[in-house]
């Protein structure tokens, strides 16, 4: 049986317990399905909080995942540990402007700075499209040399005729492969997790949906 648990919250990279296990990242801009799309990945409803009011993540906030890897035929399986990240949406307006002005140190200083930190999941609403404030992050990620992985997630928000063309649209933009996914779904949780694996060097079998 497979653990996710909430483990810490924090207004600075440093407010954090100290890295223990390979951490990825979650950002995006608010009311992207963020959250969602964290509970989806771990088969959790309610793990991380989830708002219909954008910009309800307003600190750094750790989530912890017992996993179950993958070994070979007649070998027991091992199990492996991976913390979750959830960063702050940015991009909403109706915060105060002081509030949105400390969310870029906190992010950036996160981003540059977290030992452990081995990729971060960039999510996009597939409706909305990859905007100035993504591509912007996208750039950082590329100066402090982190990996990035694009998803675009409300797929079921499309007709199903709609929605690899609009995902191949946005990877031509992004420049690189995007991962359709739904919270609604379920779709592209298993393409998701084998790009986590393959980033945090783990060969990792998904949590039941």
């Amino acid at each position: 049986m497979r653990e996710a648990s909430f483990l810490a919250a924090a207004v600075t990279e440093s407010g954090l317990p100290p890295p223990a296990f390979v951490e990825i990242a979650f950002a995006g801009r608010s009311n992207v399905g963020k959250s969602s799309l964290i509970n989806t990945l771990l088969s959790r409803r309610r793990l991380v909080r989830t708002s219909s009011t954008p910009g309800a993540t307003r600190g750094l906030a750790l989530f912890r995942a017992e996993l179950t890897l993958v070994r070979g035929q007649g070998r027991a399986p091992d199990r492996a540990t991976l913390d979750l990240v959830d960063l702050p949406g940015y991009g909403y307006a109706q915060r105060s402007k002081a509030e949105r002005r400390s969310w870029g140190p906190m992010i950036e200083g996160y981003l540059e700075n977290r030992v452990g930190l081995r990729a971060v999941v960039l999510i996009i609403d597939i409706r909305r499209g990859i905007e100035d404030d993504d591509l912007q992050l996208l750039e950082f990620l590329e100066h402090v040399k982190r990996p990035a992985i694009l998803v675009a997630t409300k797929l079921d928000k499309l007709p199903s005729t709609q929605r690899m063309t609009h995902v191949k649209a946005l990877s031509a933009r992004a420049g690189r492969p995007v991962v359709g996914a739904s919270s609604e779904t379920g779709e592209g949780r298993d393409a998701l997790w084998a790009r986590i694996a393959t980033l945090s060097h783990l060969v990792v079998d998904p949590p039941a949906a």
